[in-house]
This record gives structure tokens, sequence and C-alpha cells, in this order.
């Protein structure tokens, strides 16, 4: 399968596959940090937006939210579900808008689908371009070298007669710029059972590097990677939460 083949083919599957996600706490820890950091305005794009969970929860606390993916089956199901945004099909390492945010949003780790070095400084380039002065452009990262590629999360759910089978775990050869998100999905019902695995190359970065890629153009806060409570990274754990405010 293509990088993408797997998400276009089950994208009806996708809200699914992240039913534990916590997307109000998600989108409430990071509007309170645009509160603590942002210049005090109320429009938001989210990159790698997928089904739009993340949009309807910032258009629900009075943001004028849209968002971007690159995937037109998941922007289908977004503007489905927050029909007063809108969805543009765009790659989130070169992307254009025709208004600045104040706020622009990365969720679940989509900063890494930027697959190499060259394309995540585009990324942060565009991101810089698209904001509005003193907006903030908020992420959250895993340090490449923070890696275990014997971990990966797993969880199952039912839909009508099916159940579903999800894993996921980061995986890193503990050199270049390249790390991979290896992902297997299984649908088992009384009739048979389907397998799909997929990789999907992603640009692998230490934090020391992303902070040195971002300091040109922005103002670097890092956070613990708890959307509960809101606490300075403490420079050892491998997953964080970054806030950059526009220069």
């Amino acid at each position: 399968m293509s990088i993408n083949a797997l998400y276009t083919d089950l994208s009806g599957y996708y809200d699914l596959m992240c039913v534990d996600i916590d997307y109000r706490t998600q989108s409430n820890a990071i509007r309170r940090l645009h509160q603590m950091f942002g210049n005090g305005g109320t429009t938001h794009l989210d990159l790698a937006c997928g089904t739009g969970p993340h949009v309807r929860h910032f258009i629900d606390v009075g943001y004028q939210s849209n968002g971007l993916d690159i995937n037109q089956p998941m922007l289908d199901i977004a503007a489905a579900r927050c029909p007063e945004a809108q969805f543009t099909r765009q790659d989130m390492s070169h992307f254009e808008v025709a208004e600045p945010s104040d706020l622009i949003t990365c969720f679940l780790y989509s900063i890494h689908y930027n697959d190499g070095i060259e394309k995540l400084k585009a990324c942060i380039s565009s991101a810089h371009r698209a904001l509005a002065s003193c907006g903030i452009f908020c992420f959250n990262a895993v340090d490449k070298d923070k890696i275990n590629n014997d971990l990966f999360v797993k969880h199952t759910a039912k839909q009508a007669s099916d159940l579903f089978t999800f894993r996921s775990g980061w995986h890193y050869s503990g050199q270049g710029e390249k790390q991979s998100l290896r992902l297997s999905i299984e649908k088992a019902n009384a009739d048979a059972t389907q397998v799909w695995n997929d990789e999907h190359s992603m640009v692998a970065v230490n934090f020391a590097e992303l902070i040195a890629l971002l300091t040109p153009y922005f103002e670097v806060h890092v956070f613990e990677h708890n959307y509960e409570t809101i606490k300075p990274w403490d420079t050892t754990s491998g997953n964080a939460i970054f806030v950059c405010v526009k220069k």
C-alpha cells in the first residue's frame, strides 16, 4: 500500500480507530495555552485535521475554526461534522491561507507526517506565514532519541457485528531523519477476519533539533505531554507539547 492508502480506504473507520482519544480535553488544554500565550483572537486552523473532531470542539467554544488535510475522504467526513468550517485539501508542508489565523494546531503527533527535515522546515515556515501577529502554533511531538521500538498501543472497538483491534507504534532505526508509524487494523466477525498493515514514513527529530528549527520564527515554550495539567517539560521525557509564539 502507498503511505496514505490505508487511511483513504478505511477513512470510514478512522473515528473508531481513535475512539479512545479525548478530543475535548486536548482541545481545552490548547485553548488554555492559547489564552496564556496568544493574541486574544479566535480564528483557528487545524493542520492534518482528519475527520474534524478538534475543529468541532473549537467551534463549540466560540472559535472560527477551519481545517486542512491531504486526505479527501477524511475532509468529506469533517465537512459533515462541522458545516460551519472551511476545509481544504492541502499538504501541510506547503500550505496557503486566505486570511491569517490566531491559532494553528497540529494534534496527534501529525507534525511528523512531514516525512523529512526539509518538509518539516517548510511546514514551520508555512505556519509562521499563516499566523496573525503574535499568533501561536501548537503541536505535540516525539523525540526520536527516546523512541522504544518495542512499545505499541492497542485497543479494541465494536461496530455492529464487527470487532476491530487497532495497534500502532513508533519505529526508529537509530540514525537519520526518518522514523515510521507502524499500524495494524484487524476486523473480525463470525464470517471472516481481515487485517490491514501499513507503515507511514515520518520525520525523525530530537527536541534540541526541533527547537533549533523553530527558534528563527517563534518564541518556543515546551510542556509535558499532559492535557489535564499544564506543566513545563521536564527536559527528559520523550513526548511534549510545543507552544510557539510568532516573532
